[in-house]
């Protein structure tokens, strides 16, 4: 029994050692460390009190997804929608932003693609253009008709499209009232020769008096002066006559045909002069101002690649086409060669010759609301401002800014419409709250059953409710469920 007491006695000795041992290391690396935190730290903190300055922390109201204006939460984590919340700073509050404007993180502008660019002063000139047809100059456009009725005996002209000289012959008529008038002519011609030898001066001058009203006769018939001298000289009745073309042109259209009979209210031929054509064209009700008589114009047209036609405005016409709410301006283009043809159609380019030099932003940037137009302005950190502005002249892409944007300002050029919903949606609910930049909508108490993923107001945290004890932004559990997080 001795042996054995001895080494009991033996193993509890060593048994209190090890434990005093571990003890003893314990307080020394605890005093160790504190004398890191209390000692010689703490002095060299207090020698450089400025050395690392305490960052101020900004107070987070809540955290919100800016796609979702009415949800709201006390943590951070996903939104309905999937996307991450970003918290909302009680400074962001604090600053004086315009009514209406819109704060959207980085990560949000580059998913709905937002790009601005700067207004900045430039040089316009008011460039219009329009489609245009070309058409016949009306003022060379010719219609041949006799001036007494008979029967085409020979064609010369006798298909449409072909190149008329002045005074070339076009057919030869038969016409008895021609008979007739030659006739007249040759009578009154042997008349006047025969008082030639009379002694009284009166009866001479009669027979001159008879003699050119015959002639006349003939001349008001467009009898051709070449056959009038014929007839003078071979004092001989013909039986056809011709007529001869008045103008330089194209035959555009034929509506006679050898043998036929014809009538004085008859048109046998068309001639049109295309030396110079005429192109009509639309431009729009807002263009008006910008246009006036005698504007340098070029055209270009798809049939004629690489080249360029140079007119004028010759015309604008006084009243507006009731269904394309535009106004036709008519242009003249030389046509020397032909290569102008009626009914081509062409794009017409109209310089204003007016230069002057404005703010101006992309057209695109632009939204029409119908009584105004509005921009929204970039002013930095994620936030857009919506401006109303005043615009004047348009050209190349731009837009004059009369008022409302400065010069060096940026303006979004792409996803406005969308900033543009976000920013009437959180006007809106400003409205309803009575809060300029916006608070939670739904704010007061609502049953646990009608807002999932919303939270159960117990009492008031920044303006959410917060439950007694579930976690914030979640709904209680309902009855039933064992304790499941409604929202999960």
């Amino acid at each position: 029994m001795s042996g054995e007491s001895g080494k009991n006695y033996t193993f509890k000795f060593v048994l209190t050692l090890a434990l005093a041992v571990m003890i003893g290391a314990g307080y020394v690396y605890r005093h160790s460390i504190m004398s890191v935190f209390t000692g010689s730290h703490a002095e060299k903190m207090a020698a450089t009190p400025e050395a690392t300055p305490a960052k101020k922390e900004r107070k987070i109201l809540y955290w919100h997804d800016p796609m979702l204006a009415d949800f709201r939460s006390d943590k951070p984590g996903k939104s309905p929608m999937g996307m991450d919340l970003i918290p909302k700073y009680a400074d962001d509050e604090n600053e004086a932003d315009a009514k209406g404007t819109v704060r959207i993180d980085s990560a949000a502008m580059q998913n709905i693609g937002v790009r601005t660019d700067v207004a900045r002063t430039r040089t316009l000139s008011k460039t219009i253009r329009t489609v245009g047809v070309v058409t016949y100059d009306e003022t060379k456009l010719s219609k041949i008709q006799s001036k007494v009725p008979g029967w085409v005996e020979k064609l010369y002209v006798n298909a449409t499209g072909l190149n008329v000289a002045n005074d070339t012959i076009l057919l030869e008529l038969y016409s008895p009232d021609l008979v007739t008038t030659q006739e007249e002519y040759l009578l009154a011609l042997n008349y006047r020769d025969s008082l030639k030898q009379s002694a009284s001066e009166s009866v001479v001058k009669g027979g001159e008096q008879l003699l050119a009203s015959s002639l006349r006769r003939l001349e008001l018939f467009d009898v051709p002066r070449h056959q009038i001298e014929e007839l003078t000289s071979e004092r001989k009745v013909k039986k056809t006559l011709h007529i001869h073309s008045p103008v330089v042109g194209v035959v555009v259209k034929k509506d006679v045909t050898q043998g036929m009979y014809i009538e004085p209210n008859m048109t046998l031929y068309e001639i049109a002069d295309l030396s110079t054509v005429w192109v009509n064209a639309d431009i729009f009700e807002y263009e008006i101002p910008y246009v006036r008589q005698g504007q340098h114009a070029v055209m270009t047209l798809g049939s004629i690649p690489g080249r360029q036609f140079e007119g004028r405005i010759t015309y604008i016409y006084p009243y507006l086409d009731p269904q394309s709410r535009s106004v036709k301006v008519r242009f003249e283009f030389p046509n020397p060669k032909h290569s102008l043809k009626p009914e081509m159609y062409g794009d017409v380019t109209i310089h204003s010759g007016d230069t002057k030099s404005v703010v101006a932003i992309p057209s695109e940037a632009i939204l029409r609301t119908g009584l105004s137009a509005l921009v929204f302005v970039d002013r930095g950190e994620g936030r857009f401002e919506p401006r109303e502005v005043k615009t004047g002249m348009q050209s190349e892409g731009f837009t004059e800014i009369i008022s409302g944007v400065a010069d060096g300002e940026k303006v979004v050029v792409s996803a406005q419409f969308l900033i543009d919903s976000e920013s009437k949606l959180k006007e809106a609910v400003g409205k309803m709250t009575g809060h300029d930049h916006g608070s939670m909508v739904g704010a007061e108490k609502k049953p646990s059953n009608e807002h999932k993923g919303h939270t159960q107001p117990a009492d008031e945290h920044a303006g959410h409710a917060m439950p007694a004890d579930e976690h914030a932004g979640h709904t209680a559990p309902p009855a039933g469920d064992g304790g499941a997080h409604a929202g999960h």
